[in-house]
């Protein structure tokens, strides 16, 4: 990976993709930390952050703390991302979407258009639900000048609710313009990068905070340190293991003689990866599962129906609580597992092409035996994907019952194995080191023709 990256600057047009990249993701961290007026930023910020509000907690660290610091980029890339989920569930389930997905490079422009649009509606609703509910219960809002002016502190609110709804819709549309710009013109997938970036701002700023703890006398946060290093290199190890895994199935292709030529008599493989799916069965499990939460703490957080859900339904919550979380989410896993696997691997399609060319797989009769066999390596893969999953989700939520019945209060550097996080890192970063190698080998395949 080391030498990839000192080879790629030694060409000056992969040079200049890198130079691009790092200034819109520098501006990205600028934009982390530009104050917006009008809110209070450490009452906000332990509004966010007193335990009651998970989702919150996780939307604050995938946006690298811009949210807990109520700054331009609060939202992040997250109502992009949501948007982009939602139009991919509803090019399967609508035709005019599914015709416009296989219209080619003029479809997909279209379809990215729609996503922008569901993008700004999203964008809204996200900051209302978080400016007018959470700022106004909190008290986080200055009214101090309206109140100067001889408004009250209700119209003063309704203004000031206003305005950042307005900011934080813009500086979330801001965001999702960066990543298209790094996406064209930089390296890799600017989305993915915009996210990598906050969750390793986060973890580097969680790990940096207990260090200095360290320092200042609390010695155990030394052992915290070591253990989460070790703890860190295991999984990522695991990850990538998993992540770069794959079944081989081999595929013969007969010979064929045409004229005085003879053609075929070669052999390929069909690469099936174990986590093909990536981290999407994660996304769509905890966005749905975080849903009821969601929409009960923001429009009726003091009810008895949230207090339930925090202790019955809750990775943060009681035992009892956090055992039947764990399970729902186990069996989502499993569900958006098989769904994703359905959508990008179609055994019957696979089975036409290889008959229509020639090609069978030993031991087995082409057509529609072939595409049973696919399906079943395909669902045995799938299943193995799900399980590893669900025992990375389960990582961070086992590891604080333990430290919670040892008497150990401190879990902040768990916030750090986030799940979702820990896997868009590994994947972000195979992704890159493969676009690298990918762009040099274009840019040497060019030397040798030239």
């Amino acid at each position: 990976m080391f030498e990839t990256i000192k080879n790629c600057f030694k060409v000056k047009e992969i040079r200049k993709k890198i130079f691009i990249t790092l200034l819109l993701l520098v501006i990205f961290r600028l934009g982390c930390y530009i104050p917006v007026p009008g809110i209070t930023v450490s009452t906000f910020s332990d509004y966010i952050s007193d335990g009651n509000y998970s989702f919150l907690q996780v939307l604050s660290d995938i946006t690298g703390g811009s949210l807990a610091n109520a700054t331009l980029f609060a939202l992040g890339i997250s109502p992009y991302i949501n948007a982009s989920i939602i139009i991919q569930l509803l090019t399967v389930g609508i035709p005019a979407l599914e015709r416009l997905s296989k219209q080619g490079e003029e479809g997909r422009k279209k379809i990215a258009q729609i996503t922008r649009y569901v993008t700004i509606v999203l964008a809204i609703a996200q900051a209302v639900g978080i400016v007018v509910n959470f700022g106004v219960q909190s008290g986080s809002f200055k009214t101090g000048l309206f109140e100067a002016l001889g408004m009250s502190e209700t119209g003063a609110n309704w203004i000031i609710g206003v305005f950042l709804t307005v900011v934080y819709t813009a500086g979330a549309m801001l965001v999702m313009w960066l990543g298209e710009r790094i996406t064209e013109y930089g390296i890799s997938n600017g989305i993915s990068l915009i996210i990598f970036i906050g969750i390793v701002s986060t973890a580097g700023l969680t790990i940096v905070d207990s260090f200095v703890k360290g320092v200042g006398g609390e010695y155990n946060k030394f052992w915290e340190l070591l253990g989460f290093a070790i703890l860190t290199i295991i999984e990522f190890t695991a990850i990538v293991a998993v992540d770069l895994s794959e079944r081989r199935i081999p595929v013969q292709y007969a010979k064929q003689v045409k004229g005085r030529r003879m053609y075929g008599g070669q052999s390929s493989v069909i690469p099936i990866r174990i986590a093909g799916s990536g981290v999407m069965p994660l996304i769509f499990a905890f966005a749905l599962i975080s849903f009821p939460q969601m929409i009960i703490s923001l429009f009726w957080p003091d009810s008895g129906a949230a207090q339930g859900i925090q202790e019955w339904f809750s990775g943060s919550g009681a035992w009892y609580g956090q055992l039947i979380y764990m399970v729902v989410l186990c069996l989502l896993i499993f569900a958006f597992a098989f769904f994703y696997q359905s959508m990008q691997f179609n055994p019957e399609d696979v089975s036409k092409t290889i008959q229509q060319n020639g090609g069978f797989i030993q031991g087995i009769r082409p057509g529609r035996p072939t595409a049973d066999y696919l399906k079943k390596i395909s669902n045995r893969i799938t299943l193995f994907g799900a399980i590893y999953l669900s025992l990375v989700a389960f990582i961070p939520s086992i590891l604080s019952m333990v430290l919670s019945g040892l008497g150990q209060s401190d879990l902040s550097l768990l916030s750090v194995f986030s799940t979702t996080g820990i896997l868009i890192v590994v994947s972000v970063a195979l992704e890159l080191d493969k676009q690298l190698e990918s762009q040099l080998m274009m840019k040497n395949y060019k030397g040798f023709l030239k």
